[in-house]
């Protein structure tokens, strides 16, 4: 309580009745906002050209795998490093240095490419720098949106950041496919290398950004990631809420499951799969403005959440022709997208302020770090079991863990000793 007063008195413009655009008040998130949207856009336009380039030259799907795999390991691998970084320095200036690095590997990578100097190797080596950067990068975007808006627009700012990502998913792969189809791979990764310039000008300009920082003196000055780690595993909500986002990473990687219920369910071809991925990436937007409209979640909205999109998922698992699988995918992306966008803004809301950084860095080591090992579960279901079991196993996944957490909702929940 003594934490949240205190934040409250450190957030004076906080909204008390918080409204699903509150955050875009605040001028530096408003600005900030519009640069994911550019940014996140032409990270997308990206992975359709480099899955293509890396398809023209290995003519394997396992490498599409693996690249992925090298994209997303450093996550796991450096998430440790990066939440006690992100907790120990400035944010601005460390997402100042990571989107600078971003827009060097961006142009390192295009200028390979143009020239007809690229292998796959240097593909998949600077995919795999990018993950090392985007370890830092990820938990320091999520923590530097609450020092932009504060507690009480919070819920807001994480709900449009989902509404940012789902936007991509349609309007990132189109502009993708038009630019590899009218002037080739390196005119999209040129674009990502752009649509980075925006972020880097709005974190230059913005030099003030109050820092709200409370909590237990006994890890005030602890940078050590295994206090942020026992304290996430210690809080039975947070601890619930990272495996819901550990097992929703087999929903949200669809690259895996999708063209396989396309191609052998449905038999469609490579437009059938895009407006799959167009159809959730719509619900997702619907999800995300609903979820910014709320006020602080609570445990038992998590869950409930979280048992609404696993029933959808299994739903749309079980559709009967394409067009059900269609609409079915629009309620999933929306109630799955809702439901992660409450369960971050809850681990945000009840992480102490100086171990936000080392919690968030979990959060992204469940949802995406543990894509690289849950998606092979999924392709070797959907290829052992068949395509609509293999998407329906993420359903089956979030109704298990929300099962068994609703049985603590009534359960007093014990905080954490934040003291070694």
């Amino acid at each position: 309580m003594a934490r949240r007063s205190a934040e409250r008195l450190a957030d004076p413009g906080g909204d008390s009745r918080p409204t699903t655009f509150s955050s875009l008040a605040v001028p530096a998130y408003r600005q900030w906002f519009i640069s994911q949207v550019l940014s996140v856009s032409g990270t997308m336009a990206q992975i359709v050209a480099l899955s293509w380039l890396v398809l023209q030259l290995t003519h394997s799907g396992v490498a599409l795998g693996l690249l992925s795999t090298a994209a997303m390991a450093p996550l796991l691998l450096a998430g440790p490093w990066a939440g006690a970084l992100v907790d120990r320095v400035d944010r601005r200036r460390l997402l100042i240095v990571t989107q600078s690095l971003y827009i060097a590997l961006s142009v390192l990578l295009a200028v390979v490419a143009s020239t007809g100097a690229i292998r796959v190797w240097m593909v998949f080596a600077i995919a795999f720098a990018s993950g090392i950067v985007g370890a830092p990068d990820t938990a320091a975007r999520q923590v530097y949106v609450n020092d932009l808006v504060g507690p009480s627009r919070l819920s807001s700012a994480v709900s449009l950041n989902e509404v940012v990502i789902n936007a991509s998913r349609v309007v990132g792969p189109a502009a993708g496919g038009l630019l590899l189809a009218t002037a080739g791979v390196g005119a999209c990764i040129w674009a990502n290398a752009a649509s980075f310039v925006p972020s880097l000008i709005v974190l230059l300009t913005h030099r003030r950004v109050a820092l709200v920082h409370h909590g237990d003196p006994g890890v005030a000055h602890d940078r050590r990631f295994l206090v942020g780690w026992r304290y996430a595993w210690r809080h039975s909500t947070i601890r619930l809420a990272l495996l819901l986002a550990a097992a929703s990473g087999m929903l949200f990687n669809m690259s895996v499951s999708l063209p396989l219920v396309a191609s052998r369910v449905f038999h469609l071809g490579g437009g059938g799969f895009g407006l799959m991925m167009s159809a959730f990436g719509v619900g997702g937007i619907l999800g995300g403005l609903a979820a910014a409209g709320r006020a602080v979640p609570t445990r038992r909205s998590m869950v409930l959440l979280a048992v609404v999109s696993g029933l959808a998922v299994l739903l749309t698992a079980s559709a009967r022709d394409v067009g059900e699988f269609y609409a079915g995918l629009v309620v999933t992306g929306g109630a799955s997208i809702w439901f992660i966008a409450r369960a971050n803004t809850l681990v945000q809301h009840e992480t102490e302020p100086r171990l936000r950084g080392r919690v968030l860095a979990i959060w992204s080591m469940a949802l995406p770090g543990m894509m690289p090992f849950t998606s092979p579960l999924v392709g070797w279901v959907g290829a052992a079991a068949g395509p609509r079991e293999g998407f329906g196993l993420a359903g089956a996944a979030l109704l298990v863990i929300a099962v068994a957490g609703s049985l603590r909702v009534g359960a007093r929940v014990r905080e954490p000793s934040l003291r070694a």
